[in-house]
């Protein structure tokens, strides 16, 4: 499928999603889109459920977590090995 695919605006402001594009981005139907201007050019964004934000914001919970947790290993490893820095 090329980039551009013509596409004609029905009697009630209906455009159809050809379907290599909705699958691409995984629409189905029954999902909610949004449509805003950008650059003086129609966008379509897909919604997103409030529970697949819930579930990201999760897991850059759990990265975050897992990532403090690194850090104070790498840190408490660093004291050990080096001691307490030099006063300036």
């Amino acid at each position: 499928m090329s980039e551009r695919e013509r596409q004609t605006v029905g009697q009630h402001g209906q455009v159809t999603i050809p379907k290599p594009l909705r699958e691409r981005f995984g629409l189905q139907i029954g999902d909610e889109v949004f449509i805003r201007e950008e650059a003086g050019k129609p966008v379509i964004e897909r919604s997103m459920s409030r529970e697949k934000v819930a579930e990201g914001y999760r897991q850059r919970g759990e990265q975050t977590r897992d990532l403090t947790s690194e850090l104070e290993g790498v840190s408490t490893e660093a004291n050990e090995r080096l001691g307490d820095s030099p006063e300036s």
